[in-house]
């Protein structure tokens, strides 16, 4: 068996009490991206005249074959958009359904209340979908000129990054179990070494066909091309593989699922602060849980704390705490459960949560969800299902995504977190493509609010996050993680509106984030009181939180585990100037002009 990816050390510490790379600022247009060769694509189409969106989905392509460990073309991408015309903010909610043959009475009858890995973890894939939504309605260019480097990338090769042949190389055993995902991440039987050339041809050649048939329908359109593309995946020779597909391996995806899949742009979740208003996804995902963090946070000096110190790493844990207690009770696709949206997220409600933080103590494990009203769909016995077993592990970091944000000229912003991993699924073969397996993130217990149900969309991860001030942008920021994704982007948000660091130190600066709830993967691991934290901080920090009950355990600095946070700040501090700033856990990089 390979080792646990966390037990692998990915790089070199390095000191953190200064930022290791620069702010990087422009006054025309710039992009951050998880991979810097997504950061290359998607400049290169601002540079050709191309919006935030043109450049945004260039380079969310681009990460679904340069770190095809952790986004896929045919997985999730939750998105948010900022239209400088109108100052809307919108989410595109890219994360798919369950197929209609999808029942929950299944995967507990057949696999004991698990949601076993291979194709029955499969939704429908929404990330083409949501990708070119976004480009047929706030886009200006074609589908085959925004995906002419991931065709190219995919088709030539590029030279592999070292964190992500050390992923390949920790999930070696996975891959093995299917022969597609084999051929493609164990080419010749093997790891593939850091900076050896990794090519994806089957991949190439599925992106290809959506061009082709995008071409065809060009004579009557931009628009009625990029339709064209649309239905080629998933009406088209796409679906239909990967339905056949399905059907000959006994999966619950079929060609009907795909045909009648659609989505549609949805207002964003907001609340506002002091510091500005914070926009997020739907409670179908966990954004919604920063804005729960932040009102229970309200009541404290944070400043007065002191960055790294215990009282601070301590109250923001609890405040976490209680936030994903009501994430385990009340998050769901609202389309399928009453959600108390605006109780979830009120000053009083945050009043008396707020009350059950002790300084003086932590609380030993997940506390339990906060009194709220049930009604229609949101049934008792939610509220007692899902406390997981502890466990010794959790694979709350090791199930991945990526992240871009694009700022244009005009002031559009595209925020967008691509997803969806290769070793927990099997590889349609011929297409290089897993079709999304986010149905790790249901839950097999009927009546929980993130139960499996036909349409039903699983209650995803990722989470972008956006900031305004005065209705005007401010931050935008987005990170990989699983369940370290909303305390990672809220400590990284803190350290901006708080305690004043630049957006660079911001992201490098260490983290802490709890694993005292249960994992959003399947098999829900649970460590109750569990809080894991960077070197960087004073070494006394440890004693100071055990002493108060936390159970912590040190990481290396800068982890990979902590997450990988890009930022984009709009008037830094000069009106007219964008900044961004690239996590150096991971492969990310900014470009700006």
């Amino acid at each position: 068996m390979s080792p646990p990816l966390e037990q692998m050390k990915l790089r070199d510490d390095i000191y953190v009490g200064e930022s290791s790379r620069p702010v990087i600022r422009g006054t025309r247009h710039i992009v951050v991206a998880g991979h810097y060769l997504a950061a290359h694509a998607g400049f290169s189409v601002l540079e050709a005249g191309g919006n935030a969106v043109d450049a945004g989905v260039a380079a969310a392509l681009v990460e679904a074959v340069v770190q095809p460990d952790q986004v896929n073309f045919a997985g999730i991408a939750p998105a948010m958009l900022y239209v400088a015309s109108t100052g809307e903010v919108l989410t595109i909610p890219g994360v798919g359904c369950w197929p209609r043959a999808a029942d929950c009475e299944l995967f507990v009858r057949e696999h004991g209340g698990a949601v076993p890995e291979g194709l029955l973890r499969t939704v429908v894939p929404a990330a083409p979908a949501a990708l070119l939504f976004a480009l047929k309605h706030y886009g200006t260019m074609k589908f085959a000129d925004v995906a002419a480097a991931a065709v190219r990338l995919a088709r030539q090769g590029f030279p592999l990054h070292p964190f992500t042949s050390a992923k390949i190389r920790a999930y070696a055993d996975e891959y093995r179990r299917w022969e597609s995902n084999a051929a493609v991440f164990l080419p010749r039987g093997r790891v593939p070494e850091p900076g050896e050339v990794f090519r994806q041809e089957d991949l190439a050649g599925t992106i290809q066909y959506l061009i082709d048939e995008e071409n065809a329908a060009t004579p009557d359109g931009r628009r009625a091309g990029i339709d064209a593309a649309y239905d080629a995946f998933y009406r088209g020779d796409v679906a239909r593989t990967i339905s056949d597909f399905h059907k000959d391996k006994n999966g619950l995806l079929s060609f009907e699922d795909m045909a009648n899949f659609a989505l549609a742009p949805e207002p964003a979740t907001r609340s506002v602060f002091e510091f500005g208003e914070v926009c997020t996804c739907g409670f179908w995902g966990q954004g919604p849980m920063i804005l729960q963090a932040l009102r229970l946070l309200d009541g404290f000096d944070l400043p007065a704390f002191g960055f790294g110190s215990s009282r601070y790493v301590h109250t923001v844990t609890e405040a976490l705490k209680l936030a994903f207690a009501d994430r385990e009770s009340y998050y769901g696709d609202p389309k399928f459960i009453a959600v108390p949206i605006d109780e979830l997220i009120s000053d009083s409600y945050a009043r008396r949560r707020r009350a059950m933080i002790r300084q003086e103590i932590a609380c030993p494990e997940m506390p339990r969800p906060g009194d709220l009203r049930t009604g229609p769909g949101i049934p008792e016995a939610q509220r007692k299902a899902g406390g997981a077993a502890a466990g010794s592990a959790q694979s709350a970091g090791l199930n991945d995504t990526s992240y871009v944000c694009v700022v244009d000229s005009a002031g559009n912003i595209f925020s967008v977190s691509p997803s969806d991993t290769a070793h927990d699924t099997e590889m349609i073969p011929g297409t290089g493509l897993c079709p999304s397996s986010r149905g790790s993130q249901s839950r097999a217990v009927p009546g929980h609010a993130a139960s499996i149900e036909p349409g039903k969309r699983p209650r995803a991860t990722p989470n972008p996050l956006m900031v305004l001030r005065d209705g005007q942008p401010y931050l935008a920021l987005g990170t990989p993680g699983g369940d370290v994704q909303p305390q990672a982007n809220l400590q990284t948000l803190l350290n901006v509106v708080a305690f004043g660091m630049d957006i660079q130190l911001a992201v490098e600066a260490p983290r802490f984030f709890s694993a005292s709830f249960p994992s959003s993967f399947a098999p829900n691991d649970y460590l109750p009181g569990v809080l894991k934290i960077e070197a960087g901080f004073d070494a006394a920090l440890a004693s100071d939180l055990e002493g108060l009950g936390h159970r912590v355990e040190w990481l290396s600095a800068q982890n990979w585990t902590a997450g990988g946070v890009c930022m984009v700040r709009v008037g830094d501090p000069v009106p007219g100037v964008v900044s961004a700033a690239a996590d150096p856990r991971r492969a990310a990089y900014a470009l700006g002009w």
